[in-house]
Order: structure tokens, then sequence, then C-alpha cells
């Protein structure tokens, strides 16, 4: 059964798409990621071009990720004070982004650049993500027990001016660094359809020495704003959000997402790490081998509008 996009100008098979987000849906609730990073590839395979799966797949971030804020606000896991600065950053941050993406496009080089990013991008983070989680369960196996740094300890971020204190995450921090941060993260879920949160996460625990509690939940709190705004400009600007395929991947994520939480329940922490790290390495060398494959058709004819 085949279904019409009208943003991609192309008839899709309604079922593996269903399939994209029913697979991704259950990653995410299987490794409580939101799964932008991974849409965007597995719809570039489809031959989705990559304008469009960049804008369109940011729709599925913003869906899991209000569902997840609202669970952390209630629960009290949220600063929303600490997401604001964030919030601050990362719309800076779209904004430059989107203007580096309609750049790009117009000097016909977008596809290849989301492409490379993409390669080093999910290399880099799957590599570090499983030689992590590999030396976790090597350390498990010998029942070794890991020093870690205490949270109230301080680094060179905490020196630096413009401090604010955050109650409900009990820092006293410079804005700086939070802003820097949201910022960076804007610049990428513009650019390549992510939200940043397995960036971001990880960044604000070791590096801003934000507690572990409330990192989740503001972090999501920030990336529902974000990518809403990145979406709404590149739909305005750039024409490139196909709402049919966000409806078809958000409804098939959802039910995913139920699924891979169950699944998730049941492995440990270094195991699902690793699990993931694989996952992610294979998309980035999956990518990184059409880049270098001679394509089937080298030749292509586009009319100009």
């Amino acid at each position: 059964m085949t279904i019409y996009l009208p943003i991609a100008e192309l008839s899709v098979n309604i079922f593996i798409i269903l399939g994209m987000g029913a697979a991704v849906g259950f990653l995410s609730g299987m490794f409580g990621v939101g799964g932008g990073f991974l849409i965007t590839p597995l719809l570039i395979f489809y031959n989705i071009p990559p304008v469009v799966a960049v804008a369109t797949g940011a729709n599925q971030v913003v869906a899991s990720s209000i569902s997840g804020a609202i669970t952390h606000f209630r629960r009290g896991s949220l600063d929303v004070k600490l997401g604001t600065v964030l919030l601050f950053g990362g719309l800076a941050g779209a904004t430059v982004g989107i203007y580096i993406f309609s750049l790009l496009r117009r000097l016909g080089q977008l596809d290849l650049f989301i492409s490379l990013l993409y390669v080093v991008f999910l290399g880099t983070v799957g590599g570090l993500m499983l030689m992590e989680s590999l030396n976790a369960m090597r350390r498990a196996a010998r029942n070794e027990t890991v020093s870690l740094k205490r949270p109230g300890q301080h680094n060179w971020v905490h020196r630096l001016p413009f401090k604010m204190r955050f109650k409900k995450s009990k820092i006293y921090l410079s804005v700086l660094p939070i802003i820097g941060l949201g910022f960076a993260i804007g610049i990428l879920t513009s650019i390549m359809g992510v939200g940043g949160g397995f960036i971001m996460v990880p960044a604000m625990i070791y590096l801003l020495r934000i507690p572990t509690n409330v990192v989740v939940g503001t972090s999501l709190f920030q990336i529902i704003f974000v990518t809403a705004y990145t979406t709404i400009v590149q739909a305005a600007t750039n024409y490139s959000v196909d709402i049919v395929l966000a409806f078809i991947l958000m409804l098939a994520g959802v039910i995913g997402a139920q699924y891979g939480v169950r699944v998730g329940q049941k492995l440990r922490g270094e195991q699902l790490r690793a699990l993931l790290g694989l996952l992610v390495l294979a998309v980035g060398l999956r990518l990184a081998v059409e880049l270098v494959v001679t394509p089937d058709d080298i030749y292509s004819i586009a009319i100009g509008g």
C-alpha cells in the first residue's frame, strides 16, 4: 500500500514508514533517547530527501519529549529556571543553524554536509559509548567498584562570571556555559534533526556537575521548545516539513515506545549502552558506505523552480 508525501514529492510504502517509526519508537523506549539521530538516517536510506528527513524527523522528538517532560514535572525532577536559561541558548543556536541549513541548501551542498556530519557524529558517539559500556561490563564481571567524582567537586566551569542560583538543582553556576551548551544543541537540532539529549545529558552531569535527578527532565523541557521552534521555522523558510510523513512516524513511534520500555527494563544499564553503541555505529557505517560506493544511477536530472 503506497501513500504520496506532498513535500517529499514521492510515493512510499506506508508499512515501511510505519515500521521505521515503530522501530525507532521501540529503541527510544528501550534506551531512553529521543530517536532523532536514528530516524533521520533511516529516512535518508529510504530515499527521502535529506532536507525533508531532517525537518520532519524533529517532529517525533517533540512528541516524545513532551510526554517525558510532563512526567518529570509531576515528579518534581524538572528545573524550569535552568531549562529556561538553556532554552535561550537553544533558540539562538537553532536560528543560526537554520541559516546555515538554508545557505548550504542554496549552495547545493546540504545533502553531502548532512551525511558527512552524521558519519562523524555517529561514529564518535557510538565508539565512545561502546568502549565505556564494555569497560563497565568487564568491571562488573570482576566485581570491581568504580569511584565516581562527587557532584560537589568544581572545575574551571564553576569559576566563570555571571553566576545564578538554581534552587531546584541546588547549584550556583555561571549562565555562560549553560547558554553555550544550549546554543550548540540548537545548531545540531536545526541541521541534523536531532533533539541532542544524548549529548546534553552527559555534558550537564560531567561538565556542569548538575545533579542527575533533574538532568533528564530539564533536558527534555529545552528540547520541546527548540525542536518545535525549528520545525515551525523550517516549514516557513525551507518548506521542508512533510506533515503526512510526520503523522505516520509519530503514530507508530508512540506504539513502539510502549514495548521498548518493557524490554529495556529487563536489561542492565551497561548492556543497553553497548547495544545502543553498536546500533549507532552500524547506522554511521551504513551512511559512510553510501558516501564512497558508486551509485546505481550516476547521473540525475532535476528541474529548477
